[in-house]
């Protein structure tokens, strides 16, 4: 069977890059209380998907509040998806 990608296989990472699959772009606060997690520890998440290269994000101001938008890349789309197939071979494996 196929290793999980670790750096995916994180709660917290996972749910941040299962939203941004069904979503062209997503801000930092829809995030946080979608994942209901702390600033802090998502803040830690996304900079190691954006690290990886498998989100981008674009940091700005709307109006005197700081605001960061999130996407996912094209290298984070396939990660995504090639977690979800080896999953798969866990949930549903081959038969001899």
């Amino acid at each position: 069977m196929r290793e999980l990608n670790p750096l995916l296989h994180s709660e917290l990472r996972l749910a941040v890059m299962s939203i941004l699959m069904s979503m062209e772009e997503a801000d930092f606060v829809f995030l946080r209380e979608r994942t209901e997690s702390t600033a802090g520890n998502l803040s830690v998440q996304l900079d190691k998907l954006s690290s990886a290269g498998y989100i981008s994000m674009d940091k700005g101001f709307e109006g005197k509040r700081p605001r960061t938008i999130c996407r996912i890349t094209p290298q984070g789309i396939a990660a995504f998806e090639e977690y979800v197939d080896a999953l798969k071979q866990y949930i549903m494996p081959r038969r001899p």
